[in-house]
């Protein structure tokens, strides 16, 4: 089984580009779904982020107030890393367990997983390929305010705190670039995917 990583910044499109690649046949894992999964109410991560960050991140329903606990670790980089100190081994664990899963069911296929830190974590090591989604500057910061609901100021203090996109392209196998829509960017997956089906030839 081929393992393979996907990264790119905040609101470039990488979901739909996954969502491309398991319409392919590819086995996909959507490591912010992993994330949101290992700090729900009742599990370790959850009570390692109360602890650490109080319970006024504690929405009314008993799970995080992501917005709240998102708008404290973006404005402050030492609470941002000690997030991701929490959160990374034990996405990390489920990943991990996932691409067993994976590899014993489907020993000829692909398997994509989906992070937005994955370069920055140091993760990207653990897979044979690296895909970078991008987009153009100024889109990002479109469809960022568009999609959140957040302020140009907020958008840009929230890209600004991941690595830049020029610097993750350096890290890339192959990159996919959403700039010209969907039809464009599907075009560039279906080939992205002939050229790793062509590796395991």
């Amino acid at each position: 089984m081929l393992r393979v990583g996907l990264t790119g910044s905040i609101a470039v499109g990488k979901s739909f580009v996954l969502e491309c690649f398991r319409e392919l046949g590819c086995n996909v894992l959507d490591a912010d779904r992993t994330a949101r999964e290992v700090v729900e109410a009742g599990t370790v991560g959850f009570g390692l982020v109360v602890e650490e960050f109080g319970r006024d991140v504690v929405s009314e329903n008993g799970e995080l107030d992501r917005k709240k606990l998102g708008a404290i670790v973006f404005a402050d980089e030492a609470k941002r890393r000690l997030l991701n100190s929490i959160v990374h081994p034990l996405v990390f664990q489920k990943q991990n367990e996932w691409l067993i899963e994976c590899e014993q069911r489907d020993p000829k296929g692909i398997a994509i997983v989906d992070a937005a830190l994955m370069i920055e974590s140091g993760g990207y090591k653990r897979f044979a390929k690296l895909i970078v989604v991008w987009c153009e500057a100024e889109i990002q910061f479109e469809r960022l305010t568009g999609r959140d609901g957040i302020s140009r100021e907020d958008a840009e203090r929230r890209i600004a705190a991941q690595m830049p996109q020029d610097e993750k392209r350096t890290f890339a196998d192959f990159e996919i670039d959403t700039s010209n829509g969907f039809e464009d960017t599907s075009e560039q997956v279906n080939e992205t995917f002939l050229a790793l089906r062509h590796l395991m030839e």
